[in-house]
């Protein structure tokens, strides 16, 4: 024991005296902690997989469910039991370009006809309607945004069913305005406004925004709304591009029977 405290203080003193010998004590001894730390990190994450992945679905289930608003509207990509196909397919495409400042505002995406865009498909995201094809090219294509003057969508309250025309006024990048809803409708603040049956642009209820304020014209007895919109139009990213297939079946038949009359 005496042989051993000896040794301990002669090594101590040793390495204490040279710098040579302390520098090696102390890289070894940083090698044998970092190795215990690194084999303790990998048991700790090891163990943490379990609440990792837990946390992992419930944020895939909560970006599913924003993706066209599940909870509150009827699913968009309905599988055809006769044809074995989506009725509605979709394309994921990107923001390159977006403007927002002028009366009638457009954006580009990075998809173009070879990808299958066409003019006059819908353009959504994971929170509501973004705007509306309008010219395409060999890999890009142009999107009048919703944020315009010229293009009305047609639109409904959620619980009513009261459709109306959804405009723009070219104020403010966060809000659109419902008009021509009938003053028969009830309508309050917070109420969810969602695209409505009668286009073939985009499926009924995808979201659009809430109302925040209404407004009665006495003349026409409608309500004009304003409505905060779910998206922030100068902040987009991935979008998804809508291609109905049904479409143009639906504009043909239409067109079919204003002949006839």
């Amino acid at each position: 024991m005496l042989f051993l405290l000896l040794m301990i203080i002669a090594l101590s003193l040793t390495v204490q005296s040279h710098s040579y010998h302390k520098s090696k004590v102390i890289s070894s001894a940083n090698f044998l902690t970092g190795g215990v730390y690194q084999m303790t990190s990998n048991v700790e994450g090891y163990f943490n997989l379990k609440v990792q992945n837990e946390e992992l679905a419930k944020e895939n289930a909560r970006l599913k469910s924003l993706l066209f608003n599940l909870k509150d509207t009827t699913k968009i990509a309905d599988i055809d039991s006769i044809k074995g196909v989506k009725k509605i397919d979709l394309i994921v495409s990107q923001v390159i370009k977006n403007s927002y400042t002028n009366q009638v505002n457009f954006l580009t995406l990075n998809t173009g006809y070879k990808q299958g865009v066409k003019p006059e498909m819908g353009v959504i995201n994971s929170l509501g309607i973004v705007g509306v094809v309008e010219n395409t090219s060999a890999n890009y294509c142009t999107v009048l945004s919703i944020l315009n003057t010229e293009s009305p969508i047609n639109a409904k309250i959620k619980k009513s069913n009261h459709i109306g025309s959804l405009i723009w006024n070219g104020k403010s990048t966060g809000f659109v305005q419902l008009v021509d809803v009938p003053r028969l409708a009830s309508v309050r603040k917070g109420d969810t406004i969602v695209t409505g049956a009668q286009s073939t642009i985009f499926p009924e209820n995808i979201g659009i925004g809430t109302i925040d304020k209404i407004y009665i014209d006495n003349e026409t007895n409608f309500y004009t709304i304003d409505v905060k919109l779910f998206n922030d139009m100068t902040s987009l990213g991935h979008v998804y591009i809508i291609k109905n297939r049904d479409r143009e079946e639906i504009i043909n038949l239409e067109k079919k029977s204003e002949k006839d009359e």
